[in-house]
């Protein structure tokens, strides 16, 4: 029995430094939320809440295999600010007709997002709890990711930079429907 436990703690001494590279600073990619790609220290100009998104100005487009909720960016709302964070209105319509309307930024960058306020039904702003910028996780069926991956961010390298071509990739399925130089 004494061989077995010997066995086994040197199994687990054996292990230790694997976990502690893999707990600690080992997998650092150099990610960094507090600076810029130009790695100078990132400040988030103030976002200003937007008019209340109008039904005529939505525009709607797929997240992955999900085809009982609907989901819309308020035109209007989009915007690219000097902090290189797109801001914009997202408006979430599920099959029985619940709307939820929030307004949100997302730094291609670091592959983060947050959200800056919640619309009510009354048609005003109800600023959001939290103001912690998260990263950006999930699947192709998670409107986020979509976002991030085929309209504003990663597709060819390529990140939105105005207000028109946030437009024009949501209008036309994503950025690889846009035209590049």
């Amino acid at each position: 029995m004494d061989v077995m436990k010997t066995r086994r703690f040197f199994c687990a001494l054996a292990l230790l430094p694997a976990l502690a590279l893999a707990a600690g600073n080992g997998l650092d990619n150099g990610y960094d939320p507090e600076k810029d790609i130009d790695n100078k220290p990132w400040a988030e100009v103030e976002a200003q809440l937007p008019a209340y998104p109008d039904k005529q100005d939505l525009i709607p487009f797929t997240v992955g295999a999900v085809k009982d909720v609907k989901y819309f960016i308020d035109a209007k709302s989009l915007s690219v600010g000097s902090d290189s964070v797109i801001r914009y209105t997202l408006i979430v319509v599920s099959s029985a007709g619940a709307q939820n309307v929030s307004f949100e930024g997302m730094r291609c960058n670091t592959a983060e997002r947050r959200v800056y306020a919640f619309g009510r039904s009354d048609g005003a702003w109800s600023k959001a709890r939290s103001n912690q910028w998260v990263r950006i996780a999930g699947n192709s069926n998670n409107h986020n990711v979509e976002l991030y991956a085929n309209y504003f961010c990663s597709t060819g390298g390529t990140t939105i930079t105005s207000p028109e071509s946030a437009r024009r990739a949501l209008r036309t399925g994503g950025q690889s429907g846009i035209v590049r130089p």
